[in-house]
């Protein structure tokens, strides 16, 4: 299977953590991006780091890493390989998935290693 093309998307983003009885804030909702994880313990929204969010905690500077699509569910280790590229450069990761693709979410700060470890190992950049 070839490598696939990955995009970075302009913005930059936020990560935050809510308690799990929380409502989504309507602001989130008029974002052109975001994530929404909901579990028995915690709300996770990732936004636009231009919008504010009353948070437990927030974790900023992110930029996102988009794997184009769309992917076939059944296609096996995309994920995988992607992020022990990143790993092996020491790079941290946050994955949140779609049903057509996958999203790698990297430091600001650490991009420009993502970009070059990823195309040393033969994947495609689109900034």
């Amino acid at each position: 299977m070839s490598k696939q093309t990955l995009q970075v998307l302009g913005e930059t983003f936020a990560i935050h953590t809510l308690e799990p009885e929380n409502d989504i804030p309507a602001k989130v909702l008029q974002c052109d991006v975001y994530f929404i994880g909901k579990t028995y313990d915690e709300l996770s929204l990732v936004v636009p780091q231009s919008v504010t969010i009353d948070a437990l905690e927030t974790d900023f500077d992110w930029r996102v890493l988009e794997v184009l699509g769309p992917l076939n569910l059944t296609m096996v280790g995309i994920m995988a390989e992607i992020g022990g590229v990143l790993a092996k450069a020491k790079i941290s990761i946050f994955v949140v998935s779609t049903f057509e693709t996958d999203y790698f979410l990297v430091k600001e700060n650490d991009l420009e290693n993502a970009i070059s470890s990823l195309i040393k190992a033969g994947y495609k950049i689109q900034k």
